[in-house]
């Protein structure tokens, strides 16, 4: 071949169907069909070898389209279920969802007229309810699914099933057989908007509320016997207090202090009423400017003295006690005095139990004041009533101020709209009766992120008894009957569990359809007395805190205690609480093992998602692309799970269109890399083809170690949850370690090579076990591309799916820390190097590196050493370079010639003798002398041996076969010069290895290598020019060949320079060779490619 670019057809580039682009919108769901035709998850849940993995699934609501935070939730539990069935382990997830309480009662009545409201039954309400949430079960199930989610979504969990009624039935009854069921009047959070108790999980805290705060003055009408030394204040006497809700006052029925506080009297300084008033000794300061007023102290008490003094109320006329309080009484903020109502309060209940004062709350369910609260009935308490409460008190006398106060207040977390808190007749599960063994449980539980555990601890300690019943038609009723003479309520063992046996077979709609003869057992039917079945349902919480029964211990495929429980922050006070009570309640112990919490979605400024902010971003959108597929392009369900494991989920997780797009470039070189690994395989067969570990080159060798560090670290990661250490190992593997260093340098190898050639092979056994761990490792995020990889491998695998082949695969030998120092450090001297080449590619000196001779010059002898064995000649690398690797072990036979080639090579001599002597004059300048005495050597002896014939005589000179015998010593002494010319070029090439810090450390090399520079044979791949990708690499003697070129970069202990390559350009591999054109029949191509192209590099 003579002409250029004739050879591009012998070069081996690489061949793969798998496009480089994802096309996720249509791969994707090719994939999963694939999956779930082969019924991949199914055989895997069930038949992997390994022990059982359960993560049971928080039940998210259906009510609704799904939204980022749903997206977080799901593919963080898909993840850790893949890496678990990786691991062999028989993971079982049951999909779940809450499909009972307010939300979805409100979605139907949203949808409905208003006079199809007022006409609507429970039993309709609940009918229209169920089918509203069976609907956006299939939506939400199919969303899931559409993210990867793998589980068992034909047979998912709903609250709304009679099997888990029934189980949920009977957790509420061994609750109450065990005496922690009781129903009393007790403060509540209530919602006006919903018109039901309320859970503290069902409320929210939302920055901004304000309140009409007052301060007011109840006038005092008898002292305690140990404040009695104050009577000389008297009939002017007040106590002061502060409330921030002014529509509390008329259930006032105590005022509370801190018995360990100091109280003044402090007189007025203005003529109206009232003249002295009892604050907190350390609020008089600060009182004084709020009141605008100087308060000058008369007299000082202790709180404890002030017990029993009793005061009268400033609207109604009643008279109420001073009460010792709790903690919550403080100086700091109001008067150092609370005002009490035991029915609008946790703390004002408690204290009011002590002290045997009634529960008063003049509030109806709709927020509004009854006839108790007088001139203020029909107000409502939260508008016009508030109004009326704080002028009545000016009218009084009693207002001293009134300002606005900005502070949290409680919501109803599906309306928007404010609470109260309202004393009514309410179920309750007593937690007193088993809080120390939750604690006790708590403690026994793996928290991720361990502060989880501090505040589910401090939540329990502090909570009050679960208030579990709601005023509601669409949930789980409540299976009790109340006597129609007494109200006495009719709850034991026989009547729940007829109703559990009841539900179990019918549902809970036959709480609504059967009466209440139907629904008694039969001993309670004709007893005498009349029952009334009860309407309360429970709270949505208890639902769901029931699914360990309903779901873990009912399934004989899963087990409880589960193994995690995985959900937002936000259930510590929900999910994780109402489980935890539950189970402790019934089985005195928790229903997890681990409990892993993540934060909220937020955008890229860390503010939280909503509408009014635009800056919402709906997974569907990320999957599939919005309406502007240029400013919301389809990225596919992978680069969403590649999210998901890129933040540090224990805090809030953004994401914003800025974020996507570095995801998706990161996704990319993913991809892109395991295009190249397969594309280089396409002909690599691992039985037929792969070279054992002993006989791999170093390079080879040491990425085999990085590929055991990097895997190793991708597993730790995975087992302790800490996905972002996946998503940083993974991408630097595959852009630095390989797209930037192994895969750079072994672009010759593998496109020049023969096709069998050993350099090539031992390349591709690499390449192979790299791609291979890289599909299984980020399998479980990137589960698609994963599969993709692993549908696409050009050779036999006994694996249909990449997650049937198991985790990351790794042997112990390959894990050589020694081997990997040296290698790390000749890393870092080809980033040197490749600053030095980059300036001259800035400059346009050369275009490729392949165009480049590398200079070094290194003063430390050892290293300079041992950088010698790693910059071999080019022809005794040829000559000693391994020989393919053929199925059969026969010779490789080279092919009969020609008579025209024999008549070639025998004039070749004569031909090419003057190009071989300016050659070695060129590179060899040294060996001039003896050149020049060799070459005229002939010239001198040929006449003398034709004057010793002129003399014998003409007659007597066998002249023909003198001028032959000429003319072989002549042929001779050339071919004498060509050999002594390749020791020489033997013993030239020299090169480095390591960076600038590490110059004077020795580089370990294995016994096998360590020879002498002399004698120290190549094997065509650990050498210098292919680490830098340059032509030539020479170590020279000293500073100044270094100084003299263009481009270089110095320090005392390293000098590196760039000078163009010597030779000329290959037209196959394009590196620059001085033997191009020393071939006849390829004077195009290099001495390698040559060589290769007969099947020996």
């Amino acid at each position: 071949m003579t002409e250029p670019g004739s050879y591009k057809d012998t070069v081996n580039l690489p061949k793969t169907n798998f496009d480089m682009r994802a096309n996720a919108t249509k791969r994707e769901p090719e994939i999963q069909k694939f999956w779930a035709e082969n019924q991949i998850y199914d055989r895997l849940s069930q038949n992997n070898p390994g022990e059982l993995f359960v993560l049971h699934d928080g039940p998210p609501y259906a009510n609704g389209a799904l939204h980022l935070g749903h997206a977080l939730n799901k593919i963080l539990k898909d993840i850790i279920n893949r890496f678990q069935l990786l691991q062999g382990r028989k993971v079982r997830y049951v999909p779940g969802w809450d499909c009972h309480g307010l939300p979805i009662e409100l979605k139907v009545l949203q949808n409905m007229k208003a006079a199809e409201r007022q006409n609507l039954t429970p039993l309709e309400l609940r009918r229209k309810a169920k089918a509203f949430a069976l609907a956006t079960v299939e939506e939400q199930s199919k969303s899931f699914q559409r993210y990867g989610v793998w589980g068992d979504f034909d047979n998912p969990y709903l609250t709304l099933n009679p099997a888990y009624e029934a189980a949920q039935i009977g957790v509420f009854g061994q609750m109450v057989l065990k005496g922690y069921i009781y129903r009393g009047l007790k403060p509540v959070h209530w919602s006006p908007s919903s018109k039901t108790a309320l859970a503290e999980a069902e409320l929210e805290y939302p920055e901004g509320h304000t309140s009409r705060s007052l301060y007011a003055a109840f006038p005092v009408t008898r002292l305690s016997e140990a404040a009695s030394a104050l009577g000389e204040f008297m009939p002017h006497l007040s106590v002061a207090i502060w409330t921030t809700t002014p529509w509390t006052i008329p259930a006032n029925l105590a005022v509370a202090v801190n018995p360990e506080l100091t109280y003044a009297v402090v007189e007025v300084a203005n003529n109206e009423q009232p003249k002295y008033i009892i604050v907190a000794t350390d609020l008089v300061e600060r009182l004084s400017q709020i009141l605008a007023s100087n308060l000058t102290i008369k007299a000082k008490v202790s709180g404890k003295d002030l017990e029993h003094t009793i005061y009268r109320h400033p609207l109604f006329d009643r008279e109420s006690p001073v009460v010792i309080g709790g903690d919550y009484v403080t100086t700091e903020s109001g008067t150092g005095l609370v005002h009490t109502a035991p029915g609008h309060g946790q703390d004002d209940y408690i204290v009011g139990q002590r002290y045997g004062l009634p529960i008063l709350a003049p509030v109806d369910a709709d927020g509004n004041f009854t006839a108790e609260a007088g001139q203020f009935a029909g107000m409502n308490v939260l508008g016009d009533g508030n109004a009326a409460v704080i002028e009545a008190l000016s009218a009084a006398g009693a207002l001293l101020k009134e300002e606005p106060y900005v502070h949290k207040y409680p919501y109803d977390w599906r309306t928007k709209k404010p609470t109260i808190f309202r004393a009514t007749e309410q179920w309750f599960a007593s937690v007193d009766g088993f809080r120390d063994a939750a604690l006790k449980a708590i403690a026994e539980v793996k928290w991720i992120p361990a502060i989880g555990e501090n505040r589910i601890t401090a939540m329990v300690s502090e909570r009050s008894d679960w208030c579990i019943s709601r005023q509601r038609s669409w949930g789980v009723p409540i299976p009790v009957f109340y006597d129609e003479e007494t109200g006495e309520a009719l709850l034991n063992a026989e009547t729940i569990a007829h109703v559990q046996a009841i539900v179990a077979e019918k549902g809970t709609d036959a709480w609504w359809e059967l009466s209440t003869e139907e629904l008694l057992p039969e001993s309670y039917r004709n007893n005498g007395r009349s029952y009334r079945k009860g309407t309360d349902t429970m709270d949505v919480w208890f639902d769901s805190g029931s699914s360990w029964a309903a779901v873990l211990q009912q399934r004989p495929e899963l087990r409880y205690p589960a193994d995690m429980y995985l959900e937002g922050s936000d259930q510590h006070r929900g999910w994780f609480q109402s489980s935890l009570l539950t189970s402790v309640a019934v089985n005195g112990c928790a229903p997890y093992k681990t409990v892993l919490t993540h934060g909220f979605t937020v955008d890229e400024q860390g503010r939280k998602m909503s509408k009014s902010l635009g800056n919402g971003i709906e997974p569907e959108v990320v999957i599939n692309g919005g309406k502007n597929q240029k400013e919301e392009p389809a990225y596919g369900a992978d680069v969403l799970r590649l999210w998901v494991s890129s933040v540090d989920y224990t805090a809030d997780a953004p994401l914003s269109k800025n974020i996507l797009k570095q995801l998706s470039e990161a996704y990319r070189k993913i991809r892109n890399t395991a295009r190249f690994l397969l594309g280089n395989l396409h002909d690599f067969d691992p039985i037929k083809h792969s070279v054992a570990y002993e006989q791999l080159p170093e390079l080879d060798r040491y990425m085999l170690h990085r590929i055991t560090e990097v895997f190793q670290e991708i597993g730790e990661a995975f087992e302790n949850y800490q996905f972002f250490r996946f998503f940083q190992t993974v991408q630097n593997f595959c852009v630095v370690d390989l797209s930037n260093f192994y895969l750079d340098i072994a672009k010759d190898r593998l496109y020049i090579s023969a096709p069998d050639a050993w350099r090539r092979r031992s390349c591709q056994t690499v390449l192979h076990v790299a791609l291979e761990n890289l599909a299984k490792a980020i399998a479980p995020v990137l589960c698609h591309m994963a599969e993709d990889i692993w549908q696409h491998l050009p050779y036999p695998t006994p694996y249909k799916s990449v997650f049937e082949a198991g985790w990351v695969k790794l042997e112990k030998q390959w894990y050589q820390p020694q081997l990997a120092d040296s290698w790390q450090k000749l890393r870092q001297l080809r980033a040197e190097v490749n600053k030095v080449l980059e300036q001259a590619r800035v400059e346009k000196t050369i275009g490729s590196s392949l165009e480049a001779k590398v200079l070094l010059y290194v003063p430390n002898a050892a290293f300079k050493a041992q950088l010698q064995t790693l910059n071999p000649g080019t022809a005794q690398s040829l000559a000693t370079a391994p020989q393919p690797i053929t199925e059969t072990t026969a010779l490789v036979t080279q092919p009969s010639k020609t008579w025209q080639q024999y008549l070639a090579e025998l004039v070749q001599p004569f031909k090419r003798s003057p190009a071989y002597l300016r050659d070695v004059l060129k590179v060899y300048r040294e060996l001039w002398i003896i050149a020049v005495v060799l070459a005229a050597f002939p010239l001198v002896v040929l006449p003398l041996g034709l004057l010793k014939a002129v003399l014998v005589g003409v007659n007597e000179i066998p002249l023909l076969p003198r001028v032959f015998q000429l003319i072989g010593i002549y042929a001779t002494l050339r071919y004498l010069l060509v050999a002594f010319m390749r020791i020489a070029l033997s013993q030239k090439s020299k090169a480095p290895t390591t960076l600038t810090e590490s110059l004077s450390q020795t580089i370990s090399v294995p016994e096998e290598q360590a020879t002498t520079p002399s004698t120290r044979q190549s094997n065509g791949v650990d050498e210098l020019r292919y680490l830098f990708i340059a032509s030539q690499v020479e170590l020279v003697d000293s500073p100044a060949a270094v100084q003299q070129a263009k481009y270089n970069l110095q320090t005392d202990e390293l000098a590196i320079g760039v000078v163009n390559a010597d030779g000329k350009k290959c037209d196959r591999c394009w590196n620059y060779s001085v033997h191009v054109g020393d071939s006849v029949e390829h004077p195009l191509i290099c001495e390698r490619c040559v060589s290769a192209l007969a099947g020996n590099f």
